[in-house]
């Protein structure tokens, strides 16, 4: 299930925890969460992207260049679904930034950023943003992931 509220730029896709998430100290394994933001971006891309064909970026190409995860609280299996917040914190020439939090009605669990690179398959290196990915991406741009910084 998704959701996308147009008087606050987040997106929310709610992403159903794995039995198999958890590690030997019961809470769900850091490896974890990049799965699961995966999920969510996937989830995004289909809503965000639809006016260009729906999964067109993923046909075409996206890749992954960072993802930083800054973990709060332990998450533990349960059968409900997690709640995954997503925004856009920069579009530049053929990359965004993504913001992230990962979440339920009480708890924050983790905060994360990524930066993505659109890319052409065939030719096997980045592609420049079309317009309407742009537009798309535009209308989620928020403000930057409130997290620690490193000294």
């Amino acid at each position: 299930m998704t959701s996308q509220s147009p008087a606050h730029p987040r997106f929310t896709a709610e992403v159903v925890l794995r039995w198999g998430d958890m590690d030997a100290f019961g809470h769900v394994n850091n490896v974890q969460y990049h799965r699961l933001l995966e999920e969510a971006r996937i989830r995004a891309f289909g809503e965000w992207f639809h006016s260009s064909g729906g999964d067109t970026m993923l046909r075409s190409g996206v890749l992954l260049a960072r993802q930083e995860i800054e973990y709060l609280e332990q998450m533990v299996y349960r059968p409900e679904p997690i709640a995954i917040e997503m925004w856009v914190t920069q579009v530049g020439g053929a990359t965004w930034d993504m913001g992230y939090e990962i979440r339920d009605r009480d708890m924050l669990y983790a905060r994360a950023e990524s930066t993505l690179v659109a890319f052409d398959l065939a030719a096997q290196g980045p592609r420049r943003l079309t317009a309407d990915e742009r537009a798309a991406l535009g209308s989620l741009l928020g403000e930057p992931v409130a997290m620690r910084r490193r000294r």
